[in-house]
């Protein structure tokens, strides 16, 4: 046998090299207040508030904060671990199938719905002690904070609080009471949960081949098919499109029907969850595939409209993907700086690297842009609800872009982060692996990529000529901003007349389908480079950060300009423009108009 020190009885472990390495392993996230560590969000939102809402709602803000950086991170992690369980009987044998949630799930639950009341936040006044229904920008607020720590739970979320606007638009007095009061309600053990279901095995993208069938029921309708891609599996009510029997093929023909989970005499209604899908992310919510037996369910306004009515709830889910996706692309930045400001690497900290000024600046321009994105949309959607006809074309245009690129940003976003914190960053036990799994999902749900692009341009350019309403708009927040220099104004001007000729063009040739993601990609970027300028003018001549100037000259250089993969692009101002957004101090007016005059 070998005498080694390690062999020796009176050898103390304590002392053996390596083992009090543990203090040179990263740190992340948890445990701070994302609301308080971030000060491009905290300065944006007196931007697109009220400053009566916006005194009110920040105590609110930082509270979840805090909750959404300590209790609510743990939740989400114990969550993902211990997925949704289906139990297709119970236990007299009965056909009655249910879903068991871990008690960490429900505790997300109770603060969503209960501590913060963000599914009746924007239906009721009086939610956190505010007179009025919330805001659009303060209800997105909310949901990007929760982001940063549970994206799962949002999904029921969201489709529970725009569920309960078909309830409004249908004017229908028996069904709103039946649901509306529910799914709208401030005491949590009054609430209702509601979802959508739309994709079948041959109707994803293409609604139109559904096959889910409706017949009249006296005043009412039964409901025989089967849905593929349920999320939200065991919500209290179900918006579904479907069928009624004799209607024509095609979207034409589908109506919009509430289905209940139980009936109003408490028994259950005549449909069965058969399987929960396994995916690669999303875990802790349940997606299943539903059987429809015979399912008592309620016309939803005029059934030969069906298509047109689920349009309005899918464009306020798209808007919350952007947002989720915003959030996680926050909190991806925030666990990628955590790391490199730590780690050491050939004797000095990671992030004083070249290499990795240049890593980070690729996760800074995009989570920038989104949240940037997140704001202007829900404020056009904000003015929109009060009347004004050119935000009604803003939210449209507005919309489908935010939810295509923040959501495909999103993806490369999350692998960059995992990648900044190196091997640990590929282990579960960490936050980095749940969000490349979850940043997945944005590309599918609610229209992929494709799927908005052909709606940004086809519908909301070709048919509602809404590129003239971004460039009227684009031009007035330019001029707006007096702290914005001329060239840099001229420069953005261009550029936004210039993607929006793009997209015209594309849209009026047939033979340019090919180019739209490339067109709607111009259209976002050109919009989010001049919503940067314009916010980092107005904020650095309050006296605050004016960084997002120099970021809309990024954007302007790295999404907009043609760059010679074969030559060195990195110029002066690329060099102290990723000193200055990665360093912690705040960047003043004058500062920024120094930087990007290089």
């Amino acid at each position: 046998m070998v005498n080694t020190k390690y062999s020796d009885p009176n050898y103390n472990p304590a002392e053996r090299p390596g083992l009090n390495d543990s203090d040179n392993i990263p740190p992340d996230c948890s445990g701070q207040n994302f609301f308080l560590i971030d000060h491009q969000f905290q300065s944006l939102l007196p931007l697109y508030t009220s400053k009566d809402e916006y005194q009110h709602f920040r105590s609110h803000l930082e509270r979840l904060g805090k909750v959404a950086g300590g209790r609510l991170n743990d939740l989400a992690m114990q969550a993902d671990k211990n997925i949704p369980v289906l139990h297709p009987r119970d236990r007299f044998g009965r056909d009655i199938d249910w879903i068991e949630y871990h008690p960490a799930y429900k505790e997300m639950e109770q603060i969503a719905w209960n501590d913060f009341k963000m599914a009746a936040m924007s239906h009721r006044p009086g939610a956190l002690g505010w007179h009025q229904v919330v805001s659009p920008p303060i209800k997105y607020a909310f949901q990007y904070l929760f982001s940063q720590a549970e994206f799962g739970i949002l999904c029921p979320l969201s489709v529970s609080e725009t569920s309960a606007y078909h309830f409004e638009w249908a004017k229908d007095a028996k069904l709103k009471k039946l649901f509306w009061e529910g799914l709208t309600s401030l005491d949590f053990s009054q609430r209702l949960t509601g979802t959508q279901f739309m994709t079948e095995k041959a109707a994803g993208s293409d609604v139109g081949n559904g096959t889910l069938t409706a017949v009249p029921d006296g005043d009412n309708w039964k409901l025989y098919g089967e849905k593929w891609f349920c999320s939200h599996a065991d919500a209290d009510v179900a918006l579904l499109l479907a069928r009624p029997d004799g209607a024509p093929t095609g979207t034409k023909g589908l109506g919009l029907f509430a289905m209940p989970r139980h009936l109003e005499d408490g028994s259950r209604n005549s449909y069965r969850i058969v399987r929960l899908k396994d995916k690669l992310g999303t875990k802790s919510m349940a997606s299943g595939e539903i059987i429809f037996e015979g399912a008592k369910a309620y016309a939803v306004g005029d059934v030969s409209q069906g298509i047109k009515q689920m349009l309005g709830q899918v464009n306020l889910s798209r808007l919350s993907h952007g947002v989720r996706a915003a959030g996680m692309m926050r909190r991806c930045l925030n666990e990628a700086l955590s790391a490199a400001r730590f780690r050491q690497q050939f004797g000095e900290p990671l992030i004083n690297k070249p290499l990795m000024r240049s890593q980070l600046l690729d996760i800074i321009i995009p989570t920038e842009q989104a949240l940037s994105a997140v704001m202007y949309t829900s404020h056009c959607m904000q003015e929109a609800a009060n009347g004004d006809t050119r935000s009604e074309k803003l939210l449209r245009l507005a919309t489908p872009l935010l939810k295509m690129m923040a959501c495909r940003d999103n993806v490369p976003v999350a692998t960059a982060s995992m990648e900044t914190r190196g091997g640990l960053g590929y282990i579960e036990e960490w936050v980095n692996p749940r969000l490349v799994r979850d940043a997945q999902i944005g590309l599918l749900w609610e229209g992929t990529t494709n799927i908005n692009a052909l709606d940004v341009i086809t519908r909301a350019i070709k048919k509602e000529n809404c590129g003239e309403a971004l460039r009227e708009d684009m031009n007035l927040i330019l001029d707006d901003a007096s702290s914005c220099p001329g060239q840099l104004k001229s420069l953005l001007k261009n550029k936004i007349g210039r993607a929006i000729e793009f997209a015209t063009i594309v849209a009026e040739n047939p033979d340019s389908e090919s180019e739209c993601r490339r067109a709607a990609s111009g259209l976002y970027n050109a919009k989010t480079a001049t919503l940067l300028a314009s916010e980092g003018a107005k904020i650095g001549a309050e006296g605050g950060d004016a960084r997002r100037l120099i970021l809309s000259r990024l954007v302007v250089d790295t999404r907009l300009t043609p760059r010679d993969p074969l030559a060195v692009n990195e110029s002066s101002f690329q060099t102290e423009a990723s000193k200055l957004l990665i360093d912690e101090a705040p960047v003043s007016l004058d500062r920024a108009l120094e930087v990007i005059s290089l």
